[in-house]
């Protein structure tokens, strides 16, 4: 059964906080963001072990492994944008489509043990990474091809919204 894919442009969440998870990323530092990401990819590992990990709660909605295995790769996406933010001058980044990888990568087929073993090693990467910028770095630019762009702090506080909303999602 094919989800809907989410065309929304979710950049308006650097302004103000989601009404549904009721993360704030405009009120959040960005030296907190890496044990947020941290502590996220920790909390996939009680979802991924759920016996019904699998299942899609109707026909619209992502199963939780769906859901852990899209946020191992926003983990490595974003860690991909923030290096290239970081060695290259405003570059564009290149573009991903969520809904074709997860039909492409078989997301609900793949491993719940070794999406959780990825998951936490993507996210404790990223979270390192975005940890190691030094404060001068972090007025840099990148682009998507939609137009949007982000200085390396705007896109960890866009970013970590991704994962907290998603473990919302699964959590209801």
């Amino acid at each position: 059964m094919a989800i809907t894919p989410d065309t929304k442009n979710w950049t308006w969440v650097l302004d103000r906080a989601c009404p549904d998870c009721g993360f704030d990323s405009a009120a959040t530092r960005y030296e907190d963001i890496p044990a947020l990401v941290r502590a996220n990819a920790d909390a996939w590992s009680p979802v991924l072990a759920r016996p019904d990990v699998t299942v899609r709660p109707d026909e619209q909605t992502w199963s939780a492994l769906e859901y852990a295995a899209h946020v191992r790769d926003v983990f490595r996406i974003f860690d991909v944008r923030l290096r290239l933010i970081l060695d290259e001058a405003d570059p564009l980044f290149p573009n991903w489509d969520q809904d074709e990888t997860a039909i492409a990568e078989r997301y609900n087929e793949q491993d719940p043990a070794v999406v959780d073993a990825e998951l936490r090693a993507a996210g404790a990467a990223v979270a390192d990474d975005f940890e190691a910028v030094a404060p001068d770095l972090r007025a840099r630019t990148g682009r998507r091809s939609d137009g949007a762009s982000f200085t390396v702090e705007t896109l960890a506080r866009y970013f970590v919204h991704d994962p907290i909303h998603h473990l919302h999602d699964v959590s209801g």
